[in-house]
């Protein structure tokens, strides 16, 4: 029995530093009490977002700010998503895809705003996309936001 409790112990251990080496501790969830409250002023550190590019991983939820260096055209295929690049302060860029069907329109947004945003990260060679800044309807996905200029848009 004792065999078999120090063998668990030490796989624990070993699974514990395996993640901390292989930077899988940045792609854990922060508690579900914590990503339901609003947003602070300051936006959580954004190693998690350079850690999914470098790593090519997709599907993370992600929070971080960046400034506003381009604004797109609506893409209104589908779901109506509001569409700009953000470039954070590592020098990468992200397409924010903000679907204004379900949240509303950052209306005074310009080049050099500073945006926060809480969303999913998806991979691309450009930077990345971050998608879902809003409420799921069916509650099936952690909700999102943007905040600009002291407002909050989910």
């Amino acid at each position: 029995m004792k065999k078999y409790v120090l063998a668990l112990v030490v796989l624990a251990a070993l699974c514990v530093g395996l993640g901390r080496t292989t930077g899988l501790s940045h792609f854990t969830r922060a508690p579900a009490a914590q990503t339901q409250s609003a947003p602070s002023a300051h936006a959580e550190p954004i190693e998690a977002v350079v850690a999914a590019f470098s790593e090519q991983a997709s599907g993370t939820q992600v929070t971080g700010e960046g400034v506003v260096t381009r604004i797109l055209a609506d893409d209104a295929n589908g779901s109506r998503h509001q569409r700009f690049i953000v470039t954070l302060p590592s020098g990468q860029t992200l397409l924010i895809a903000h679907n204004i069907d379900l949240a509303p329109r950052l209306a005074s947004l310009k080049t050099g705003d500073s945006v926060t945003f809480h969303g999913v990260y998806e991979w691309n060679e450009k930077g990345g996309v971050i998608h879902w800044t809003h409420r799921d309807p069916s509650g099936h996905h952690e909700a999102g936001w943007l905040r600009h200029a002291g407002q909050t848009y989910d």
